[in-house]
């Protein structure tokens, strides 16, 4: 369900439009917000990226007096695209940039990989065809220009504004990049991920 907690997975399936099952739900405000009618995200309520549960986030929701709905009409709820990837390097340029350990799942991946040969940057992978296990294949499309939500800790109430105003400062907002999927297939833990 979009924006509520993200679940790891040890096997995908990924389609055309993504892994199968991610984003196939949101929350759409009934009542009690300006949204009505639009996706109820963290953006809208931090607690959220803390649930897992849609009934839990529809309670939590009714707390501040706004009403919500589950809906799947929808192909899918993605911000931008079907898949979103983080490199182990980037992180770590996000977290020396910050001062402390982050954990990775603020930012909400779809994967996490090691690293790739020459990708330093979002902007070195612009544009490439990535290989993700035996079969699936990724095409790079842009950087993720972050907003309010990678603020808020997966597992506490903090908010942590510095996050957001240190990626503002020195990496233009952007830290991870979108892909599309060229070649759908399943995939797995630690399976490799290379440039083709």
């Amino acid at each position: 369900m979009k924006s509520l907690r993200g679940e790891s997975l040890v096997r995908a399936e990924i389609a055309r439009d993504g892994i199968v099952g991610d984003r196939a739900t949101a929350l759409v405000v009934a009542s009690g917000h300006a949204r009505i009618g639009k996706t109820y995200r963290g953006k809208e309520d931090e607690r959220l990226h803390r649930l897992d549960d849609g009934s839990a986030a529809v309670a939590a929701a009714a707390l501040r007096g706004v009403a919500l709905r589950s809906e799947s009409t929808a192909p899918r709820y993605f911000d931008d695209s079907p898949i979103s990837l983080v490199l182990a390097p980037w992180l770590e340029d996000v977290q020396q940039i910050c001062g402390r350990t982050l954990d990775v799942r603020r930012f909400r991946p779809n994967f996490v990989a090691d690293a790739i040969p020459g990708a330093q940057r979002e902007s070195d992978l612009l544009g490439a065809e990535l290989r993700l296990g035996a079969r699936v294949r990724l095409r790079v499309t842009k950087a993720i220009r972050r907003c309010v939500t990678v603020t808020y800790d997966p597992e506490s109430d903090a908010i942590d504004p510095d996050v957001l105003r240190a990626l503002a400062q020195e990496r233009e907002a952007t830290f991870g990049v979108y892909c599309e999927v060229v070649v759908p297939g399943e995939c797995a833990v630690g399976e490799a991920l290379l440039r083709s």
